[in-house]
């Protein structure tokens, strides 16, 4: 998997309906133990709300699991958990937090309801693409600096440090699959003087 869907920050948003207050929170994690730190959290700021529904998905393992709280079978953890999956959302764990105010919302009104909440939720927390990216280091001298990093531009490539001594290096990362394109750029613009050393690969916002 070269890219994935998650989620940037911890964040959260609320809204009411029919006297029940709906809570949703959202929060980037990558363990299934992260995941339930997170929803005791939660549990543990709401103790007196009514339910604390939650969701989570995670991509080692392909992990899905979902909790209805005592809400009616189907009608609060398998709609949150929906919400990610038709988002395509993984590394992410919703908790949305209900307090009742005493009129019913009827089954197809709970899954409306924690629906909302575990999308309100996302949205705050920013929904963001991840994409494995090759971390680089090209030695140059100065005259070809100028002509480095616009090549480095083209291919969506993000410099992260340069340095100026004797000759200039130029530390970057780029989307993982434009290396091959990047790589052949360098070499036809230089003359083959100037190559890219990879120091590292890890997954980037993009």
């Amino acid at each position: 998997m070269s890219r994935y869907k998650t989620v940037r920050e911890e964040a959260a948003d609320e809204f009411i309906v029919k006297k029940s207050r709906f809570i949703g929170y959202c929060k980037p994690v990558t363990t299934q133990q992260q995941a339930l730190d997170f929803i005791a959290q939660i549990r543990t700021k709401h103790w007196d709300a009514t339910h604390n529904v939650y969701a989570y998905s995670l991509r080692e393992g392909g992990v899905r699991r979902f909790s209805d709280d005592g809400e009616p079978q189907g009608t609060a953890g398998i709609p949150s958990l929906d919400v990610l999956l038709k988002e395509e959302v993984t590394d992410c764990c919703v908790v949305v937090t209900r307090y009742f105010g005493g009129i019913m919302l009827g089954a197809g009104g709970l899954v409306r309801a924690y629906s909302h909440g575990a999308k309100i939720a996302l949205e705050a927390a920013g929904i963001i693409t991840m994409s494995l990216c090759k971390i680089l280091s090209v030695q140059t001298d100065y005259t070809f600096y100028g002509r480095l990093v616009p090549l480095i531009c083209e291919e969506g490539g993000i410099i992260e440090d340069t340095v100026f001594t004797d000759s200039v290096e130029v530390i970057f990362r780029i989307p993982a699959e434009k290396l091959p394109f990047f790589e052949s750029k360098l070499t036809d613009a230089s003359c083959g003087k100037f190559s890219a050393e990879v120091l590292d690969e890890k997954y980037c916002e993009i």
